[in-house]
């Protein structure tokens, strides 16, 4: 049975500019600058104040006009007067500067030069090879990943020769492919797993004791050397530890990820841009705010005048009306976005400013315990913003301090209570397990029980599971790896 009633319903939507918005908000620097640059070449009512030798208002009266359709608005309703300014000043220039344009390094650094594969592709020229020999060696240096590991099985390049390369041959042939390859430098490349990695730089090196019972050790016990069960080692090969401790040495001094240690790869140097500056000054903590987050737009003269043209008119055409219409919506645009980016700026700075007080110990000693327990709510509650604003500001930006360049999302940290009763951060905890791990006795390497109550004895009573957790965020291993001879 059809049912027809009338329902009344709130709801709360966000408009499409406080979409957009929170968008800019998120955007870290960098990303911040290319979306700039876009809005910039798809809007030709907005232009970038530096790149044009005129100067003209770009603060206009606020308008509730939504353009939807152009066709059925009249241009009767558009007051061009709302659009136009004698005021050569823009509002937002005559703010309070809390940036510098000229202390920031604008550049993106780009690494040069050939890349890893390429450079292995030359390597092979100085080899005597047929012609399938060649296009096997070249198809398995480009099978070789960024770290210099060949981590595809032998048989599936079979059919992958077959069909791309139009090459037929064997396993057997690949692997004899494969070790010339595997001469190629850096030492190491080509290896299909770890060990095979180490065995051929250790077997490139110049022969001696040291070399020649690192050599015994991957080959025959890597499985306990990984464990390191250093007393069957011991046992096994009839050594002293000053013997095993020189050849675990050698093998220490190994790269486990040859490729990565090619510096003329093509990959872009990843380049962090802080958002944020805080500096101490006499004693004062000075927060500045990026100035390439603090762009200078304006609406283009050539529209304003436009306009100006429109409104002296006295007979008006439909083309004219047309374009007057698509006028509009561009410095609607135009001013919507330098409205946005100002609302950016004031919501950076303000959410920045009030966790860099809330840190005020830490930032003005750069000791990590001194951090507070502080969760999103903490900020947006002091500075009257939803939680949401506040994680896509610390989610993405960074900030220089006199201590390195801190990602802001890592100054937030949950509480635990002392033996004292009061709230400490996990953060604190965490610096204090690193610093006991640090300072135990690596041939006696304490366990997670063992370390949970020497946290207890300091004052911070933490369950084991608990450390646990701790040291593997922390990417510390179990007590028995972290041993040593």
């Amino acid at each position: 049975m059809l049912k027809q009633s009338l329902q009344f319903k709130l709801s709360q939507k966000l408009s499409p500019q406080q979409i957009q918005l929170m968008k800019l908000i998120q955007l870290p620097t960098q990303a911040f600058e290319q979306r700039l640059k876009q809005e910039l070449e798809e809007n030709p009512a907005l232009e970038n104040e530096k790149d044009s030798a005129d100067d003209f208002d770009s603060d206009f009266d606020n308008t509730d006009e939504t353009i939807n359709d152009s066709e059925s608005i009249s241009t009767d309703d558009i007051n061009i007067d709302d659009y136009l300014s004698d005021d050569e000043i823009p509002d937002y220039r005559m703010q309070t500067n809390n940036y510098s344009v000229d202390d920031e390094e604008k550049s993106i650094p780009y690494a040069s030069g050939m890349s890893f594969t390429q450079h292995l592709i030359n390597q092979l020229s100085t080899y005597r090879l047929d012609e399938d020999d060649y296009k096997i060696a070249e198809f398995l240096v480009g099978s070789v990943d960024g770290s210099g590991y060949l981590r595809r099985p032998l048989v599936d390049l079979i059919d992958d020769l077959a069909f791309t390369q139009n090459v037929f041959t064997t396993e057997t042939k690949i692997e004899d492919i494969l070790k010339i390859v595997q001469q190629l430098d850096p030492a190491g490349v080509g290896a299909r797993d770890l060990q095979e990695c180490l065995l051929i730089q250790l077997l490139r090196k110049p022969k001696n004791a040291n070399v020649e019972l690192a050599i015994l050790l991957l080959s025959k016990t890597f499985e306990q050397f990984t464990k390191k069960h250093y007393k069957k080692i011991l046992k096994k090969f009839n050594i002293n530890e000053i013997e095993l401790k020189n050849a675990i040495l050698e093998i220490e001094r190994l790269n486990p990820k040859p490729g990565s240690s090619y510096s003329g790869n093509t990959k872009m140097i990843e380049h962090i841009v802080p958002d944020f500056t805080v500096r101490i000054n006499e004693g004062a903590l000075v927060l500045s705010l990026n100035g390439r987050n603090a762009p200078e737009l304006r609406v283009s003269r050539d529209y304003s005048n436009m306009l100006k043209g429109y409104k002296d008119t006295k007979q008006k055409s439909k083309d004219q009306k047309d374009a007057v219409l698509f006028i509009k919506q561009k410095l609607d645009g135009a001013k919507w976005f330098i409205e946005a980016i100002k609302q950016r700026q004031q919501t950076l700075f303000t959410t920045m400013n009030s966790i860099m007080n809330y840190q005020k110990d830490y930032f003005l000693s750069g000791d990590e315990r001194k951090l507070k327990p502080m969760i999103l709510k903490d900020i947006a509650d002091k500075i009257n913003m939803d939680v949401s604003t506040i994680s896509r500001v610390a989610n993405s930006k960074y900030v220089d301090t006199p201590y390195g360049t801190k990602l802001i999302k890592d100054f937030f940290s949950e509480s635990m209570k002392n033996n004292q009763g009061e709230d400490v951060s996990t953060r604190e905890i965490k610096k204090i397990l690193e610093t006991v791990i640090e300072e135990e006795n690596k041939q006696k390497p304490l366990t997670d029980e063992k370390l949970a109550k020497l946290l207890k004895e300091k004052g911070y009573p933490i369950a084991r599971r608990t450390v646990a957790k701790y040291r593997e965020q922390l990417d510390i291993p179990v007590g028995r790896l972290r041993k040593k001879i």
